[in-house]
């Protein structure tokens, strides 16, 4: 199950992530694209949603947020660098928000399967797969299923909310 309780609210478990991103037989699955990412919707319990997602080289999120949702993700091929601000952002803001971000906040993590991490609903970061040659792949659970994303773009330490994108925007 990819969900454990935390304070009363349904959190995903980075050991089922990890779990999930060791099953060769669901990471083959997934179709591999030279240029562009790919996603697979896989079946997330108790009311949770989980990716497969395919990272050709040299591909990445941008900075973004997950519309607080709970996450956790895992690299189940190839390896990937996760950039994030530990700060907590507001959730809200529109479109053209600019923050100004306090020194010494940025973390990067290199994630090599099996290796993975949980984040809370108020995490801000951009996922790389910074190889030349190699695809990446990752596994992704969230919950609620994720309500939006926010997209940001950065500049230094000037965060700016450049879009908001909803469900359909991307199933």
């Amino acid at each position: 199950m990819f969900l454990v309780t935390r304070d009363g609210v349904p959190v995903p478990r980075n050991e089922e992530v990890r779990r999930a991103a060791a099953d060769t037989a669901l990471v083959a699955t997934l179709p591999l694209d030279p240029e562009g990412r790919t996603w697979l919707r896989l079946d997330g319990p108790g009311g949770s949603e989980a990716w497969l997602i395919g990272w050709p080289p040299g591909t990445g999120t941008g900075w973004h947020d997950h519309g607080g949702s709970y996450g956790a993700f895992a690299t189940a091929a190839g390896s990937l660098r996760e950039d994030s601000l530990a700060h907590r952002l507001p959730t809200d803001g529109r479109t053209g928000t600019t923050l100004e971000l306090p020194e010494g906040i940025d973390r990067t993590r290199e994630l090599s399967p099996p290796q993975g991490r949980a984040f809370g609903p108020h995490h801000v970061h951009q996922v790389l797969n910074t190889a030349d040659h190699t695809h990446a792949v990752s596994v992704h659970a969230y919950y609620p299923p994720l309500p939006l994303m926010r997209r940001y773009s950065r500049s230094g330490q000037a965060l700016r909310l450049e879009q908001i994108e909803r469900p359909e925007d991307w199933q």
